[in-house]
């Protein structure tokens, strides 16, 4: 890809040589991630497809994960602290794996927009966001059948699963939007925080994905495996799951980390570019 056609500013390969020498200037760091995105956008339809799904999948993982903290942590009164880290797993799955998580896109494909808002590139952008969040939601639906129906979970850790999920019965569709703005913000904040954190990757993921589950946060694509079991339980109904689970979460998610984080960061180097 040429130059002229990733726009202005350094190459992926430049951006990070000078992020890795200096270190924590926000224009370097800004450069990386947008070098990202640039070749994100680019990518072809079924790359990402699939590559959604598999993060789906994986995403799942968090859930059920947590779900097995709960049961053995049971007697323990740091449960809720010490299951919270269950909830990294997936997380640290996609995000090392380099798996097309669509939280991780409302900052990677925005910032190219923001520094050349073309036609193109909000078209571009709107595809893949399209792409990806629906695949992320075929992998969390079959992660969601194949452990009710399937038989691949033990019972006792299904049912601690759906105790796990609980908490999101209690929430109404717009405490569900509220919730989801600051995990959406965490979690573009880890997007940013990569190209500097050479040797702490892990520890930033851990660190901030947990935070999301111990504060009761909403994140769509880790929260849809808990409403789509919900759902196949029968503790909830589809419409419910969908209407007042997935789409609010999906809206505070696009708010916390396009809307707040991408658009800061974007500020904070705009006249540096």
């Amino acid at each position: 890809m040429s130059r002229s056609e990733q726009g202005a500013g350094l190459t992926r390969e430049e951006a990070q040589e000078v992020s890795e020498h200096l270190g924590l200037r926000s224009l370097q760091v800004f450069e990386v991630v947008r070098q990202e995105g640039v070749e994100e956008l680019s990518r072809p339809v079924n790359s990402l497809f699939w590559s959604g799904i598999a993060a789906g999948l994986a995403l799942s993982l968090s859930v059920y994960c947590t779900a097995f903290l709960h049961h053995a942590l049971r007697e323990s009164p740091l449960q809720s602290v010490l299951e919270s880290l269950g909830y990294s797993v997936g997380f640290v799955i996609v995000i090392l794996g380099r798996l097309q998580l669509f939280t991780e896109n409302t900052i990677t494909v925005v910032l190219p927009v923001l520094s050349d808002c073309s036609r193109f590139r909000i078209q571009r952008t709107a595809r893949l966001w399209a792409i990806v969040f629906a695949a992320n939601m075929v992998g969390t639906l079959i992660s969601a059948l194949v452990a009710t129906l399937g038989g691949i979970v033990p019972p006792v850790q299904l049912e601690a699963a759906l105790a796990v999920s609980h908490h999101l019965l209690e929430y109404s569709a717009l405490q569900t939007l509220l919730y989801g703005i600051p995990a959406g913000f965490m979690v573009a904040s880890i997007v940013w925080s990569m190209p500097s954190s050479k040797g702490s990757e892990l520890g930033i993921i851990v660190l901030i994905t947990s935070m999301i589950a111990l504060g009761g946060l909403t994140h769509v694509v880790a929260g849809s495996t808990e409403w789509f079991l919900l759902a196949l339980a029968g503790e909830m109904s589809w419409a419910k799951a969908v209407l007042a689970g997935i789409l609010p979460a999906l809206i505070g998610n696009v708010i916390g980390g396009t809307g707040l984080f991408a658009l800061i960061t974007y500020a904070q180097v705009k006249d540096e570019i």
